[in-house]
């Protein structure tokens, strides 16, 4: 094999790269550098967690189409000179938080109807119960005939 081919990179491998793989079948779309996502499960629900300190509740915008939820938030705020935030004066203010979409696709055991959000200390959580089907049943005993 000649050393121009040892770098090519094929087109599934470049959009595994692009899209990486997330919760039951996601996305992480836009921002590799996204806020990172902890998901757990009980008997009863899914609960989604992503680490966003600084920001305001107003600034997410939250959506579900069919299977798909997805989270995503805009900074606008530019690199300056000279500026005022919060009453304190910057002489040069460079950083700001930059936008992410993240996106997942929700199992056919979540009651999509139910799912609601919090946004509390930096966390962006989410509680997404089962459907009733999905819960676990109880023991039951069955008697010989």
């Amino acid at each position: 094999m000649s050393t121009a081919h040892k770098n090519v990179v094929s087109i599934p491998a470049l959009m595994n790269e692009i899209f990486k793989p997330d919760w039951f079948g996601g996305a992480e779309v836009l921002n590799a550098k996204g806020p990172a996502v902890n998901i757990r499960e009980d008997d009863t629900s899914f609960v989604l967690e992503l680490v966003a300190p600084g920001r305001k509740k107003e600034d997410f915008k939250i959506e579900i189409d069919n299977d798909l939820l997805t989270v995503s938030f805009e900074s606008k705020e530019e690199a300056s000179d000279e500026k005022e935030v919060n009453k304190v004066k910057y002489t040069r203010k460079e950083y700001s938080f930059s936008s992410f979409k993240r996106a997942f696709t929700l199992p056919d055991s979540v009651n999509k109807d139910a799912i609601n959000a919090n946004y509390e200390n930096g966390i962006l959580s989410f509680n997404l119960p089962k459907k009733e089907e999905a819960l676990p049943k109880p023991k039951r005993l069955i008697e010989l005939a």
